[in-house]
Parts: structure tokens; C-alpha cells; sequence
């Protein structure tokens, strides 16, 4: 085997995998069955580049865990003959990943405008924001909350219809910036709540007695990026000091157990917290909102992808929140509805125990802020697309999607606190 490690050789630890085409990338997916076969993941990982899609990060790996990872296309060979001869069990997921991206684009929608069943790139979310918000004027308000690192303003809609004292529930897609899906859900909700009000009873009685808040992307440079240089992009775009890798994890940036658990203090890291809690710029806008808007928000969703999951707090601790039992419940519930559709599996729980322990996140920061009802969807699928989930999915995914929302936010309605 370490004849293994020398033939792979330790230059390649400075090549960037996104100075490289995708062309002929792999990505494996592992289960090591014991501390030893951690150790040569965690080996592999010193010695090259390697892109961890599941866990986020190689120091979270831990026997009998499903592992996905990204390799470049010279390495993939070397990468195979050590898990060969390792014992470790192995499959290709993704045998050429620019194929993969390519065959994203499989949507029999075409428009070069604004469409929900395609990707959008940020130009067109943009314009769509204000189109959406235009049409629907008794619907629909778009605000700006803030400013990305580049620039570039956030824009956020509030739906419902106007009343006094309305409460409110908060949803953000778009925190991580190869997740397309996500952004993809937030302005699918949107459709359906201007599309099916007044006809659909619930969405009607939604959007008449409580606010929305949707938050189509969160992460705007990171996500142009992923349109224009390297389509595998986790993190924002900042620049960090000493150090010419650029970016930090927005989700591993906000006040909740900070840089602790599952977080990692090194710039060039995939989940770098960041020199601060709310040292970027998005962190902090939306943080900023939801703590002016603290009386009135009493749910907090955040939408991620991949893996079918459906996680409440706590991510930074493996201590249960105060309202364990009934957050499971609705978990649980919510996990039914979603497939109730096409009969997409998920799993439910608190972050920590049901995937592993991450610090820093959205979810835990805005249930610790007193927003009791505070909910982490990983969106479709479990793997064999990861990231690069087709657009003919989107519809599907989206599609039952809303009803493990729709059920969360009429729980929250019946349960106003």
C-alpha cells in the first residue's frame, strides 16, 4: 500500500482542482470499516486535493460512514489501486464529472428566460425577483437586505397578503453555492404561493395569516461563480488575509457554538468558519435581518442539497434541543408528506446525531435567537447525482418539497407562540 502512497506523490498537494477541466474527475464513494481505513482517507487527503461531498470534510469521517469525495482525473487511477488494495469497499458514483455537468441540462424547457423547471443563473433570479414582485403587488414586496463581498445587492421577498401583527416564517436557499437545487426551490415556493392563492385552501389561508420571507440566494458570488469559473464552489468569495485561498463557509459563520465542532480554522478549507462569527458580509445581513425582525419570525427554514434529509438543532452540540419531541414530530410528519408524492425517502432528526456535528450553522443560530421552530432540509438526491442533480428533477423534487413546507408552516400557524 505505501508503495501506493509514493507513486501518487506528494507534489500533487498543491494542485488546485480548479485550475483543471472536469473532464474525466471521479467521485467515489467509500465506506471505511475501521480506524485504519479512516486513517488512509484521511492520508489521501493530506497528500492531494480531494473534494468531500459527504461528509463536508475529511475530519469528519468516521467508521462505517458513507463518504463521497471528488478526485482529479490523474489521480482517479492512483486513488482506485489504493482503496483496492486498502480492502475498502468502493464505487464509482460519477465516472466523469464534466459528462455529469453537461447532462444536467436535460430540461425539454426551452427559454433563455427566467423558468422553474431550469437552473437560473443569478442575472436572471435577479430579474425574476423583480418581475414576480411587479405582477404581484398585493402578493409580493422585494426588499434589499444588503450586499454580497462583490457587490452585489440581496434581495429579499415578502409574501402574504397585508394585515396587522402577522407572524412570520423565514426561508433562505442558496447558503452553499453548488447546491443549485436550492435556489431552485426557493423561486419554485414563490411560484406556487402567487400561483395557487385563492385557489389552493391552504397556501390561501398561509399566505392570509402569516408573512414569508424568502430569501432566493444567499451566497450570490459563490453561486455566479459556479455559473462562470468552477461549478464546484462551496464557499463565498471574500479574501481572506495571508493567504491567497479565497472564501469562508456562510454556513459555518454565524454565532452558534462557532469554529468549534465540524468547522475548520484554515482558509483553503471547504468549511472554513470564517475570522469571525458574521465575518461575511451575507452572514451578517441576514442575521441582522432576522434579529430586527425577532418578534414576528417564529420559523426559520434553510434549504441545502444533498442527501434527503430533514434536521432540526442541535448541529453544534449532541445536546437535544428543549423542544425535542415535538420538532421530531413535526420532522416526522413532514417527512410523510414529502413522500407522499413520488416516495422519496428522507431522514429526520437533529443534525449532529442524524449526520454529523457542524458548528457555526444557520439553523442552530436562529433556534438559539428563539425561533423555536427551525428546520435544515438536504434536498434530492443521494448521490448518484450529488450536486449535479438534472434539471427534469427539478419539477419532482421541488414538487414534494412543498408539501413537507406547507405542512411545517401550517404547524407553525396552529402553534403560534
Amino acid at each position: 500500500m505505501w508503495a501506493l502512497f509514493v507513486l501518487i506523490g506528494v507534489a500533487s498537494v498543491s494542485a488546485h482542482l480548479q485550475d483543471l477541466s472536469f473532464d474525466r474527475q471521479k467521485v467515489f464513494r467509500v465506506i471505511p470499516q475501521d480506524d485504519e481505513q479512516v486513517e488512509i482517507l484521511n492520508f489521501l487527503a493530506n497528500i492531494m486535493e480531494v473534494d468531500f461531498w459527504q461528509p463536508d470534510s475529511v475530519t469528519l469521517v468516521r467508521p462505517k460512514m458513507q463518504v463521497d469525495f471528488r478526485v482529479e482525473a490523474e489521480k482517479s487511477f492512483d486513488v482506485e489501486g489504493l482503496l483496492k488494495e486498502s480492502g475498502m469497499e468502493y464505487e464509482v458514483l460519477i465516472d466523469n464529472l464534466q459528462a455529469a455537468m453537461d447532462a444536467q441540462f436535460d430540461s425539454k424547457v426551452r427559454t433563455a428566460s427566467h423558468s422553474y423547471e431550469k437552473y437560473n443563473n443569478w442575472d436572471t433570479i435577479a430579474a425574476w425577483t423583480a418581475d414576480i414582485a411587479a405582477q404581484n403587488p398585493d402578493l409580493v414586496s422585494r426588499s434589499v437586505i444588503g450586499e454580497t463581498y462583490e457587490g452585489r445587492p440581496m434581495y429579499l421577498l415578502k409574501m402574504g397578503k397585508s394585515g396587522q401583527n402577522k407572524k412570520a416564517i423565514f426561508m433562505d436557499c442558496g447558503f452553499h453555492a453548488r447546491e443549485w437545487i436550492s435556489p431552485a426551490f426557493c423561486q419554485w415556493f414563490v411560484k406556487e404561493a402567487v400561483e395557487t392563492y385563492g385557489k389552493d385552501t391552504v397556501m390561501t389561508t398561509l399566505l392570509d395569516k402569516l408573512d414569508f420571507y424568502v430569501l432566493p440566494v444567499v451566497n450570490i458570488d459563490g453561486y455566479v461563480y459556479t455559473w462562470t469559473n468552477d461549478r464546484m464552489w462551496r464557499k463565498t468569495r471574500s479574501k481572506n488575509a495571508g493567504t491567497t485561498c479565497l472564501g469562508t463557509d456562510p454556513n459555518r459563520n454565524f454565532n452558534a457554538g462557532w469554529c468549534t465542532l465540524g468547522a475548520s480554522k484554515l482558509p483553503c478549507s471547504s468549511t472554513y468558519c470564517g475570522s469571525a462569527p458574521e465575518s461575511e458580509k451575507e452572514t451578517k445581513a441576514l442575521a441582522d435581518f432576522i434579529r430586527e425582525h425577532l418578534s414576528t419570525i417564529k420559523a426559520y427554514l434553510t434549504i441545502h442539497s444533498y442527501s434527503q434529509l430533514l434536521l432540526f438543532p442541535y448541529s453544534y452540540t449532541y445536546n437535544l434541543p428543549s423542544n425535542y419531541q415535538e420538532l421530531n414530530s413535526i420532522a416526522s410528519a413532514a417527512s410523510k408528506q414529502l413522500a407522499s408524492l413520488y416516495n422519496t425517502k428522507y431522514t429526520y432528526g437533529p443534525g449532529a446525531e442524524t449526520i454529523y456535528p457542524a458548528a457555526g450553522g444557520s439553523d442552530d443560530w436562529a433556534y438559539d435567537q428563539g425561533i423555536k421552530y427551525s428546520f435544515t432540509f438536504e434536498l434530492r438526491d443521494t448521490g448518484r447525482y450529488g450536486f449535479l442533480l438534472p434539471e427534469s428533477q427539478i419539477k419532482p423534487t421541488c414538487e414534494e418539497t412543498l408539501l413537507a413546507v406547507k405542512y411545517i408552516a401550517n404547524y407553525v400557524l396552529e402553534h403560534l407562540y
